[in-house]
């Protein structure tokens, strides 16, 4: 029997030339471990990134902090040519607004929101990708059985269920959302 042959990983530089191809200017893609992967998200997924940017925006502005709160955009740590992530929703503090191309870094706190091909343990190697490389914080939303993980650098994971509230440790004290209120009601 032949065996396939090896597939080569995709770098930065073949990502950043399919990006700039017109008939991927609207698609989300993002490189994993020189994997080209596309994100598809349905109006569940949306609503709950809105909701949580939302309540981040608002906690961001309550406290005047210099930290910028955004949707799908584009981190890659500089010395990583094989890896171009897009969070869900994410919060940088003292970040001057880019508006081309990725962050060369790491969110302080990166949220994911497990969309229906999404498996368990994607969703737990992109919360170790983000810590590994500098995030201090990662929330990991599972909408199917309204549960948190929660990643915390240096800590003990949590798992939150809906009656429990959400905070922001020690990166963002005083924050707080009942779980129960991330989830769009049928």
């Amino acid at each position: 029997m032949a065996s396939n042959p090896k597939i080569q990983p995709v770098t930065i530089w073949e990502f950043e030339r399919l990006l700039g191809l017109p008939e991927n200017r609207d698609r989300m893609l993002e490189l994993i471990d020189g994997d080209v992967v596309e994100k598809m998200v349905a109006h569940q997924h949306g609503e709950i990134v809105v909701f949580i940017g939302a309540a981040l925006l608002a906690y961001v502005r309550q406290h005047k902090l210099d930290a910028r709160v955004a949707a799908e955009a584009r981190f890659r740590p500089a010395d990583d040519t094989q890896n171009d992530r897009l969070p869900d929703v994410s919060l940088t503090f003292g970040l001057p607004l880019i508006t081309r191309g990725p962050v060369m870094r790491m969110p302080d706190l990166a949220v994911e929101v497990k969309s229906p091909d999404d498996s368990n343990k994607l969703m737990r190697s992109k919360a170790a990708y983000y810590l590994a490389n500098g995030s201090k914080l990662v929330w990991l939303i599972y909408p199917d059985y309204e549960l948190v993980e929660i990643y915390d650098a240096g800590a003990d994971i949590r798992i939150l269920k809906a009656t429990d509230t959400l905070d922001g440790g020690e990166l963002l004290p005083g924050f707080s959302l009942p779980v129960n209120e991330i989830f769009p009601q049928a």
